[in-house]
C-alpha cells in the first residue's frame, strides 16, 4: 500500500449478450488498463462474462460451456498481470446453477462467491435460473479441472488489507452479507451488480452504498451492468461507484456508450482507525469462521493519488453549509443557555477585541439571550485597549457592541500593566513573553472581577485551533467560566461569522465583514509606523488552515506525521511549497505536545464536531509526553 491507500477500480466493459468470448476480450482490455494504472483490485459487473440479461439462455449448455472456456482465456491472460480481477458468471455445481463472482490473480483462480439473495419480483426472475448460496454446503468446486474455494465465507487478504464480496440484491436486504463480512475482517466490499434504471432509483442506490459503507466502516466498490445489456424491458445505465465510510469518492457517468474504468484509492488506515475507536465493532465469536484466501500484494509503493482531499475538513460542504452553521450555533447556544440558567448569573461578561474569536463568542451570547427571551443589555462586552490595539480593531469592537445592543464598557489596561511592570521590575521596552502575557492576564483579571461585581459568567472566546497550538496565555485568555468556542477550529470560526453576518442588520453585517478581513492577531505588541497590526499570528505559528488540517488527521484518525504530510501535500499542492507544509507540520507537532498542560485544565465548553480537546471528553494525554517527529 501507499501510505495506507489501496487503489481499486470499478469497471463497466463493452458487452454483447451471450457472447462470452467477446465479453472476456473486453474484460481483458480493462484488466490490462487497470494494471497500467497500478490498480490492485478491479471489479466487473454481475454476470459480466455472459451478460446479465441472457434469461432462459442460462439453461443452454452452449452458453455455460462458452462461459467456462472464456473464463479459462481470462485466467491465461491474467498470468501477465498482478491485479486481482473479480468477474461475474454463471457456474454450474452438480444440478444447480449459481450466480457467482470469480476471483483471479496472476493466472490463478482464487475463489468463487455465490449470490445469496435472489430477486424474484417485478422485472427480476433470478430464482427461475439460479440457486441461492444457502442451498449448498459445498466448500469447494471444480472448474476446468481445478479445485477452487467456494462460498460466501471467503476473505481475500494480502496481510495488509482484506476484502470480501456480495452480489447486487445482497446489498438491498435488511442485513446484507457485507455486515458479516466486515465483522470478520473485510475492510473493502466489492459488489457485482446489474441494477436497472428507474426514476429516483439511482439516488436511492447511492444512499444505500453510502449508508452501508458508513455502517460497516468500510470501503465499498460497486460495478453495475451498462450499455450492451438487453433493453427488451429495462435499461442498464452502467454504474461504477467507489465509497469510503459513508461518502462516494468516485463515480462513473451513466448512460454512456463507451466502456468506463473508475479508479480511486481507499484509505485502509482510516477505516482501521475508526474501527479501533468503535468498541462495538467486534466479531461475534459464536458466528461462522471465515476462510482466508491469500492474494499476492499487487500494490505499488509509490503512486500519485487520483482522489483529492478537502483543504478544510472542519468546514461543512457548500451544499449543506447553511444547515450546518445553524446547527453549530444551536449547539453553542444550547450549551451556554444551560450554563447561564444553572448558575443563576445575572449577566454574561466577555472581552471584545474586534477579532474573529471574540466576535463569534459575542454572536453566540446574543443568540442565547434572544433564545431565552432575555435583554441583550445583560451581556457586558468589554473592550480593553492595550499597547498593540489598533484603531481598526478598536472601532470594530465598539461599533459592533453598539449595533448589537449589548452593554459596552471600555477599560484600558495600559496603566495597570505599567504599574505591574514596575512591581515586577520589567523594562517596558523589552517586548518579550512577560510583556505580552502581562496584558493577557490583566484582561482576564478585569473580566473575572467585573463578573463578580455584576453576578456574571465570564464567557471564553478561545477556539479549538488555539487550544491545539497552545496559543493562549496560561491563566490569562486561557481561562474563563465557560468556553463557547472550544469545539470550533479557526477555519470554521471564519465561516460561522460570515454566515451569521448575513442574518443581521446592514450595519452589523458591514462591521463583521471588516472583522473577517482583519489579520488574526493577539495585538500584544505595538502597532507599526502606519498604525496597522504588527503582530500577525500566522506569521509566528503558521497558517491556520494547515494547522487545522494537521489537527483533524492527527486527532481524528491518529495518523502518523508522515501520512499527514503526504495528505497535506496532496491537498495543498500548488498553494504551499512542500518545504512550507513540512515546516509548519513540525511546528504543529512540537506545540501540540508541549502545550498539553494548558489543555489539561481548560474550562467547560460544548463539543461541536468530531474533535474536541477537553480532558473530560475526547482527548486524554500526559502533559510530559515526548513529541512525535517526522521520520
Amino acid at each position: 500500500m501507499n501510505n495506507g491507500f489501496v487503489r481499486v477500480a470499478a469497471a463497466i466493459p463493452e458487452l454483447r449478450v451471450a457472447d462470452c468470448s467477446y465479453n472476456v476480450s473486453k474484460i481483458i482490455e480493462q484488466m490490462q488498463q487497470a494494471e497500467a494504472e497500478k490498480v490492485q483490485v478491479i471489479c466487473f459487473p454481475e454476470l459480466s462474462v455472459t451478460g446479465y440479461t441472457c434469461a432462459d439462455l442460462f439453461f443452454q449448455q452452449r452458453l455455460l460451456a462458452d462461459a467456462e472456456k472464456a473464463l479459462s482465456d481470462l485466467q491465461m491472460a491474467s498470468f501477465s498481470t498482478s491485479v486481482v480481477v473479480i468477474v461475474g458468471m454463471p457456474v454450474r455445481v452438480e444440478n444447480q446453477l449459481f450466480n457467482t463472482a470469480v476471483v483471479l490473480q496472476g493466472g490463478h483462480m482464487l475463489g468463487v462467491v455465490p449470490k445469496t439473495h435472489l430477486p424474484n419480483n417485478n422485472e427480476f426472475y433470478e430464482k427461475r435460473w439460479f440457486a441461492s448460496s444457502v442451498t449448498t454446503n459445498l466448500k469447494s468446486i471444480n472448474i476446468s479441472g481445478e479445485e477452487v474455494p467456494f462460498g460466501t465465507d471467503l476473505l481475500f487478504t494480502d496481510g495488509k488489507f482484506s476484502f470480501a464480496i456480495e452480489l447486487c440484491e445482497d446489498l438491498w436486504v435488511p442485513i446484507p452479507p457485507s455486515s458479516q463480512h466486515v465483522l470478520h475482517g473485510a475492510e473493502v466490499i466489492f459488489n457485482l451488480s446489474a441494477t436497472n434504471e428507474l426514476i429516483g432509483k439511482h439516488q436511492y442506490l447511492r444512499q444505500l452504498i453510502e449508508q452501508q459503507s458508513a455502517r460497516c466502516n468500510a470501503g465499498y466498490v460497486y460495478a453495475s451492468a451498462g450499455y450492451g445489456e438487453s433493453t427488451t424491458d429495462v435499461v442498464y445505465a452502467g454504474n461504477a461507484l467507489v465509497a469510503e465510510n459513508g461518502k462516494i469518492i468516485a463515480a462513473s457517468e451513466r448512460f454512456t456508450f463507451e466502456p468506463q474504468l473508475v479508479v480511486s484509492e481507499i484509505d485502509i488506515e482510516r477505516l482501521q482507525a475508526d474501527r479501533m475507536r468503535n468498541s462495538n465493532f467486534t466479531n461475534d465469536k459464536s458466528a461462522q469462521v471465515y476462510r482466508q484466501v491469500k492474494i499476492e500484494d499487487a500494490s505499488y509503493e509509490k503512486f500519485e493519488l487520483k482522489r483529492s482531499f478537502d483543504k478544510h475538513p472542519f468546514v461543512p460542504s457548500i451544499t449543506n453549509r447553511n444547515a450546518s452553521c445553524e446547527e453549530i450555533f444551536s449547539i453553542q447556544v444550547g450549551g451556554l443557555a444551560k450554563r447561564w440558567k444553572h448558575t443563576h448569573a445575572e449577566t454574561l461578561v466577555l472581552g471584545i477585541s474586534g477579532g474573529l474569536d471574540s466576535t463569534l463568542a459575542l454572536l453566540v451570547c446574543i443568540k442565547t439571550a434572544d433564545k431565552l427571551g432575555l435583554d441583550r443589555a445583560r451581556i457586558i462586552g468589554i473592550t480593553m485597549p492595550g499597547f498593540g490595539t489598533t484603531d481598526r480593531t478598536y472601532n470594530n469592537a465598539v461599533n459592533l457592541m453598539k449595533a448589537l445592543g449589548i452593554t459596552l464598557k471600555e477599560i484600558s489596561i495600559k496603566d495597570a500593566c505599567i504599574l505591574h511592570f514596575n512591581d515586577i521590575e520589567h523594562d517596558i521596552n523589552i517586548h518579550d513573553v512577560t510583556y505580552e502575557n502581562t496584558q493577557a492576564r490583566e484582561r482576564t483579571q478585569i473580566l473575572m472581577d467585573i463578573a463578580n461585581k455584576h453576578n456574571g459568567l465570564v464567557v471564553g472566546t478561545g477556539d479549538l485551533s488555539e487550544l491545539a497550538l497552545g496559543w493562549a496565555t496560561y491563566n490569562g485568555d486561557h481561562m474563563s467560566m465557560y468556553g463557547v468556542n472550544t469545539g470550533v477550529p479557526k477555519t470554521l470560526v471564519r465561516y460561522l461569522v460570515d454566515w451569521a453576518s448575513h442574518g443581521l442588520d446592514k450595519e452589523s453585517e458591514l462591521i463583521l465583514q471588516d472583522v473577517l478581513d482583519t489579520p488574526v492577531s493577539p495585538e500584544l505588541l505595538p502597532a507599526d509606523e502606519n498604525g496597522d497590526i504588527a503582530q500577525k499570528t500566522e506569521d509566528l505559528v503558521g497558517h491556520y488552515e494547515l494547522h487545522d488540517f494537521y489537527l483533524y488527521y492527527f486527532v481524528r484518525f491518529g495518523f502518523s506525521p508522515e501520512k499527514i504530510l503526504f495528505l497535506a501535500k496532496n491537498a495543498f499542492a500548488g498553494q504551499y511549497e512542500a518545504e512550507i507544509i513540512e515546516k509548519w507540520l513540525k511546528t504543529f507537532l512540537r506545540r501540540f505536545f508541549s502545550q498539553q498542560f494548558k489543555r489539561s485544565c481548560i474550562p467547560d465548553g460544548p463539543k461541536v464536531g468530531s474533535i474536541n480537546l477537553s480532558p473530560r471528553g475526547d482527548w486524554r494525554m500526559p502533559s510530559d509526553a515526548i513529541a512525535f517527529t517526522l521520520e
